[in-house]
C-alpha cells in the first residue's frame, strides 16, 4: 500500500494543503501593556516548574477555539474485528491517532467537506471517518500513507457560516487501509478492515499457581511413589493434554516437587530482583557441575557432567535436582513479561515516574485502553508513535512503551539534529497530557509537546491572541536557530498572575528522539 502511486489529481490536493501551513495568517497583535513586565518573549522561556501552577488545564482540552460545536447525540458501538468496509478518509501529516483520543478538525478543504456529509449519512458506520498519518519519504521525498490507521468517531459538529466545518472526533478501533481512491463527489475514501484486538492476557493460573514448598525427601517419595493419572492428564482442558508423554511426566515431577521461586517469592520486591536471584542460582548450578576432562591428545575440553547410565545413580540425584524445578516448564519472572495486567501497572507507574503526570491506576485493570491512552500522549516522535499503531498484542505494545519510556532522553530537531530538549523540560499544560492534537485556521492538524524550556530555538514575530490553543496565552512562531525550520510556538501569559508565565508548544513531527 505504501508503494502503490499517488495520481496526480490526488498529488495536487495533498501539494495545496501541505502549501497553506507556510501561509501568513492575519490577527490580533498583543499590546506590550498586556503582557508581563519581567516576559521577554523572544527569549527562552526559563520559569521554574516548581510551585502551583493557576492554569486551568481542564480548558485546553475543551478545544474552545473551534467555536460553539454541537453534539451529534452519536455513539457508535464498536465495529465487528475482521470487517471490511468502506470509509471516508482523512490523510493527517504529523498525526498518529489512536483509539479514545481526540481529534480537533477544521475541514475547509471541498473533498474533505464532503467526506464528512458522507459520514454523517452512510449507514454502516455512521459519523465515522478514516484517519491514515501521511507522511514523506525522507530519501526520495515522495508522499506516502500508512497503511495503519484509526477510525474516528465525529461527537461534535458545527458548519461555520463560511460553509468550513468544525469538530471535534474521538479515535475508536484500528484498521488496515486495503486500498483507497476518489469517489464521484470529490470525497477521498478507502477500504478498511478492522482490526480484531487481542483480549490482554494474565498469567495462567494452572501453570503458575502457587503449592506448598515440599523438601527432598518428601519430595522424592511423592515422585517415586505416585503414579501418573493418564485419563486425569488427558482430560478436557487439561494444561497437560497438550503434552508429549514424555513432557508430561517431567511436568508430573515438577509438579510434585518445590519451585524456587516458592523459596524467595515474597521476599523479593521486583521482578528483576527475582530474574537475577533466578539467574545467579541457575549460574551456581551450572559451574558446580562442569569438570576438566582429556582428550585423546590431552587437551583439556570444559563440559557438562554427563548422565550416569546407573540406575542407582538416578535415584539419588535426579529426583534432589528436581526439587527446585518450578510447577510450570518456565519460572513465574517469564509469564509475567507478558501478563498484560503486571505489565499495565508498571507502564502505569513509570508513566506517573517519568511525566510527572495524574495517576492512571483507572486504567490499570484495562492493559488495551491504557496502552493506547499512553501511546497518544507519549512526548515521542510521529514515526515512533506510528510503529505503537502498528503493534498488535496488547502485550507487546505494553512492553515498547515501556521501554522507551526508560530510554526516551533527549529531542533533536528533525532536520539539522540540534538539541532542542531534554525529558526533564516536558511541561503538562493539558488535562490530556504532555502531547495533543489541535487545529489551526488553515485546516491543519498539528500534534504538539509541551516543554517549560527549549535549547536552540528562537521567537520570530510578535506574540498574538487569536486562536490561541491555551486560553490565556499569546503565541508567536518558534524557529530552530541553525537550520530556521518552524519547530512550533512559544506561548506567553497575557495576565501577569498566570503560571507559568511562558512555555514552548514543539510539533512531535518535527522532532526525532534521543535514547539514553
Amino acid at each position: 500500500m505504501e508503494d502503490e502511486p499517488i495520481t496526480e489529481h490526488e498529488r495536487l490536493q495533498i501539494e495545496q494543503i501541505m502549501e497553506l501551513e507556510a501561509e501568513e495568517l492575519e490577527v490580533e497583535e498583543v499590546d506590550d501593556d498586556d503582557l508581563s513586565d519581567d516576559d521577554d518573549y523572544r527569549g527562552s522561556a526559563g520559569t521554574s516548574a516548581s510551585g502551583d501552577y493557576t492554569y486551568d488545564t481542564s480548558l485546553v482540552a475543551l478545544h474552545s477555539y473551534l467555536g460553539d460545536v454541537e453534539d451529534t447525540h452519536n455513539r457508535l458501538a464498536s465495529l465487528d474485528g475482521g470487517a471490511v468496509l468502506t470509509l471516508p478518509l482523512f490523510y493527517l501529516e504529523g498525526v498518529v491517532l489512536f483509539p479514545e483520543a481526540t481529534l480537533p478538525l477544521r475541514v475547509i478543504f471541498p473533498n474533505f467537506i464532503a467526506g464528512v456529509e458522507r459520514a454523517m449519512r452512510q449507514v454502516d458506520a455512521p459519523y465515522t471517518i478514516g484517519v491514515v498519518r501521511v507522511y514523506r519519504d525522507p530519501n526520495n521525498g515522495r508522499i506516502k500513507f500508512s497503511t495503519t490507521g484509526t477510525t474516528a468517531e465525529i461527537r461534535q459538529y458545527k458548519r461555520q457560516d463560511d460553509g468550513s466545518v468544525n469538530i471535534l472526533a474521538r479515535g475508536q478501533q484500528r484498521f488496515r487501509l486495503r486500498r483507497r481512491w476518489i469517489d464521484v463527489e470529490g470525497s477521498l475514501c478507502g477500504e478498511v478492515h478492522i482490526i480484531q484486538e487481542d483480549i490482554p492476557l494474565r498469567t495462567p493460573r494452572d501453570v503458575c499457581g502457587k503449592v506448598v514448598p515440599l523438601r527432598n525427601s518428601q519430595a522424592s517419595r511423592i515422585v517415586q511413589m505416585t503414579p501418573v493419572n493418564d485419563s486425569d492428564v488427558m482430560s478436557d482442558g487439561s494444561f497437560e493434554s497438550k503434552l508429549s508423554l514424555t513432557e508430561r511426566r517431567l511436568h508430573q515431577y515438577a509438579l510434585a516437587s518445590s519451585r524456587t521461586s516458592d523459596v524467595y517469592d515474597e521476599s523479593i520486591s521486583s521482578d528483576d530482583e527475582k530474574f537475577e536471584r533466578n539467574f545467579d542460582y541457575q549460574s551456581e548450578r551450572s559451574t558446580s557441575s562442569e569438570f576438566i576432562r582429556k582428550n585423546g591428545d590431552d587437551s583439556p575440553i570444559i563440559g557438562k557432567r554427563p548422565f550416569s547410565n546407573k540406575v542407582g545413580w538416578g535415584r539419588r540425584h535426579s529426583m534432589s535436582q528436581l526439587r527446585d524445578v518450578p510447577r510450570a516448564f518456565w519460572p513465574n519472572w517469564v509469564y509475567r513479561m507478558y501478563d498484560s495486567y503486571s505489565l499495565a501497572r508498571k507502564l502505569a507507574d513509570r508513566w506517573k515516574q517519568v511525566v510527572k503526570a495524574p495517576s492512571m491506576d483507572s486504567l490499570v485493570m484495562k492493559p488495551d485502553l491504557l496502552s493506547f491512552h499512553i501511546a497518544s500522549k507519549m512526548p515521542i516522535s510521529e514515526s515512533a508513535r506510528q510503529e505503537l499503531l502498528e503493534i498488535d498484542g496488547t502485550s507487546y505494545r505494553l512492553r515498547r512503551e515501556i521501554e522507551l519510556l526508560e530510554s526516551f532522553d533527549k529531542m533533536r530537531c528533525k532536520t539539522c539534529q540540534t538539541l532542542v530538549a531534554k525529558r526533564s523540560d516536558m511541561l503538562v499544560m493539558s488535562s490530556d497530557g504532555p502531547l495533543g492534537a489541535y487545529a489551526n485556521p488553515h485546516g491543519f492538524v498539528h500534534e504538539v509537546m509541551t516543554l517549560i524550556k527549549t535549547n536552540g530555538i528562537a521567537v520570530a514575530g510578535r506574540p498574538v491572541k487569536e486562536f490561541s490553543w491555551f486560553p490565556g496565552y499569546a503565541w508567536s512562531i518558534a524557529e530552530c536557530i541553525a537550520c530556521g525550520m518552524q519547530m512550533g510556538w512559544y506561548f506567553s501569559a497575557t495576565h501577569k498572575k498566570m503560571r507559568p508565565q511562558a512555555f514552548w508548544g514543539i510539533r512531535s513531527s518535527q522532532v526525532v528522539d534521543e535514547t539514553l
